[in-house]
């Protein structure tokens, strides 16, 4: 969770009014954020339950733990053994979330996170049980956020927001979609995330590239579930111009590809940029000589991103997203499973830890496009059952593990 170097102060209800109001301009198509184009991307119909998973695959995944065959059925018991699948839960929602540097201050930070992921654990867990109990457990959790929340403080509220905001996409997306009950409070929830969400993370950040790819993802999954083409049109333009930023391919030339408005005109800033890494090779990202933790952020959101889209009907796996994503995962496995680091590469060293990650990128690219993966496939599966970062990345062995749909 890093740093922006300004304290970010708390909005006024002045303030709060603008960014709602500019929201309800947004989905009318008479206003656009800056710094963003228009670009066709938002399909005709939205196709649900489409953030990061469809019914094909869910049926998919079902059918696979019914039947007790691996790696879901140890996929599923980890899920269903995981906190965030308590029937017993008690959300915490507060009326303002503070999120400093680190989440330091943290006030709500973690709670909104981890009812977040519980609301979309919830919801799979409905989804292969059929017990409603769980489904009526995350609609307890949304509602008691939506009567909530009014708000997002300090640095990290960008970051809080799309992590958050992620994961609630995700769940109200299956609960609307998928559950045969009742959810009468369907609406306040669509209004928090329309409000207080989308507003805080679609003008993007110039931040590390893993908040922007994390906040696009949160508001391409929001947009799909408030069907509003607009905004997710303009979340798109802005993930392929920061996904192009984030992951180096020896195509773009001698120095990565940057994104406008942040000015990094010359190679020294570059460099900077890229925690003082001057040798560029493909599959290298803006972070990979910070961390491998926050280089698996980044690789992440651009997965669930390409997921989302695909389920929408544009396939970017096939694309300049998709290469990238392909050599991101390559890279990062390679030295994640042990191979020695060369001298040029962050200084002979790196910090580990990639995280549950690669389980969306390696079914899409390897079992769905038949390309070769040989360290994205071992560090793949040895890490199975992947669980979750406990962020905004949450099941995906038991989702996406070697998921045909």
């Amino acid at each position: 969770m890093q740093e922006i170097p300004a304290r970010r102060r708390r909005k006024s209800p002045r303030s709060a009014l603008a960014l709602a109001a500019a929201a309800a301009l947004l989905a009318t198509g008479l206003l656009s954020w800056p710094g963003t184009q228009r670009a066709a991307a938002a399909p005709v119909t939205f196709v649900h339950p489409g953030v990061t998973v469809s019914r094909a695959q869910l049926d998919f995944a079902r059918g696979k733990v019914l039947a007790g065959a691996e790696p879901w059925k140890s996929a599923y018991d980890q899920m269903m053994a995981s906190q965030y699948a308590s029937l017993g839960r008690t959300p915490k929602p507060r009326a303002v979330v503070e999120c400093g540097p680190y989440s330091n201050p943290n006030y709500g930070c973690t709670d909104e996170r981890e009812d977040a992921i519980a609301a979309y654990t919830d919801a799979l867990a409905w989804y292969i049980t059929r017990d409603d109990r769980y489904a009526k457990k995350a609609i307890e959790l949304m509602d008691a956020w939506s009567a909530t929340l009014t708000d997002h403080t300090n640095s990290n509220a960008p970051l809080q927001t799309a992590w958050a905001g992620a994961s609630w996409a995700k769940a109200a997306e299956l609960i609307t979609h998928t559950y045969t009950g009742t959810w009468a409070n369907a609406g306040r929830f669509a209004t928090l995330l329309r409000t207080v969400y989308l507003p805080e993370v679609i003008n993007g950040s110039n931040s590390n590239g893993n908040w922007e790819l994390t906040m696009m993802e949160a508001a391409i999954g929001i947009s799909v579930f408030l069907e509003d083409k607009v905004s997710y049109d303009s979340a798109m333009a802005r993930f392929r111009t920061r996904a192009a930023a984030y992951v180096y391919l020896s195509s773009d030339g001698d120095l990565p590809k940057t994104v406008p408005s942040q000015n990094l005109n010359t190679r020294d800033k570059i460099v900077s940029y890229w925690q003082g890494q001057s040798t560029f090779v493909t599959g290298l990202t803006q972070e990979t000589c910070r961390d491998f933790t926050h280089t698996g952020y980044g690789i992440s959101a651009i997965s669930h991103v390409a997921e989302t889209s695909r389920i929408q009907g544009q396939d970017l796996y096939g694309t300049d997203v998709g290469e990238r994503l392909r050599q991101a995962l390559g890279f990062q496995s390679k030295y994640e499973l042990g191979a020695a680091v060369p001298s040029w590469l962050c200084g002979g060293s790196l910090k580990l830890g990639l995280g549950p990650v690669t389980e969306v990128g390696y079914n899409a690219l390897h079992n769905r496009l038949g390309i070769a993966m040989t360290n994205t496939q071992t560090l793949t599966e040895r890490n199975r059952p992947a669980g979750t970062n406990n962020l905004f990345v949450a099941w995906e062995t038991l989702t996406d593990g070697d998921n045909p749909n």
